[in-house]
């Protein structure tokens, strides 16, 4: 897949830094409507220390921080919100179908729904691989300030 912005340019975009950078590319992006990025996920990943030594796993948390920062990518790379920050104001309809462990990759897409002012939603998903069912969606509400 077409890397469209490396981690160094992603951190021009967004003010996510090490270790909670949680995307390694962005592939496809239309700014303010939608984003296609991808997260590798290696066995050296800070989670895995403790989430679980014997049984490595990646956090359902962690997955929709790696959607919403897919999502912050195609708002924040807008003229008007150079330099701001996205926050989360709600997930809703979160489900995760499917682990993710070490050697997978995600690939993550947000579709931008709605926005009012510094208000909006995205619809989000994360497949794994090859797959065409997502591992983990759900309806992100972020605020730009």
């Amino acid at each position: 897949m077409e890397v469209l912005y490396n981690k160094e340019q992603i951190k021009e975009i967004i003010p996510h830094r090490d270790p909670f950078l949680l995307i390694d590319e962005i592939n496809e992006m239309e700014p303010g409507k939608s984003v296609k990025a991808t997260k590798y996920i290696k066995e050296d990943d800070f989670w895995f220390k403790g989430h679980f030594p014997e049984y490595p796993v990646t956090p359902g948390v962690l997955m929709i921080e790696m959607m919403a920062q897919a999502g912050a990518a195609a708002m924040l790379c807008l003229p008007e919100n150079k330099g701001k920050i996205g926050f989360f104001a709600g997930i809703d309809k979160a489900k995760f179908k499917r682990q993710v462990v070490p050697g997978d990759t995600l690939r993550l897409e947000v579709n931008i729904i709605k926005v009012r002012g510094p208000i909006g939603v995205g619809e989000a998903k994360a497949f794994v691989d090859g797959d065409t069912k997502p591992a983990v969606s759900a309806e992100i509400t972020f605020a730009i300030k």
